[in-house]
């Protein structure tokens, strides 16, 4: 019994083009690709402007002196003064137990 030829009768013209010179789809893909590249260049040097944009707002707002007049921030100190707080103000207190639990083991076998 006689094979199949891999060609067929009626072959597009494109598909023989491009099997006989594969740089015809190779070549625009990768031009498509290194151009979005240069397109998304733009986008990305808007945001690191608009974030530049932002640090030198705060910096004026140093220049005015806001920061000058704060405490300096200490996280040691920070510590101590809210253990020292919770210290002071905790004093264990005692639950009451609902009636029929014992104080000390384990439940009665019966619900209460």
């Amino acid at each position: 019994m006689p094979t199949f030829s891999s060609n067929p009768l009626n072959a597009p013209t494109y598909s023989k083009i491009f099997r006989k010179h594969p740089a015809l789809f190779g070549v625009p893909f990768v031009l498509i690709i290194v151009g979005a590249s240069f397109g998304l260049q733009q986008f990305t040097q808007t945001r690191y402007d608009l974030h530049a944009q932002k640090v030198t707002a705060l910096s004026k707002e140093q220049e005015l002196g806001l920061t000058q007049n704060r405490k300096k921030f200490d996280i040691r100190e920070e510590y101590f003064k809210l253990s020292a707080a919770a210290a002071e103000e905790w004093e264990p207190k005692r639950i009451e137990r609902p009636k029929g639990l014992p104080e000390w083991g384990v439940p009665p076998p019966e619900p209460p």
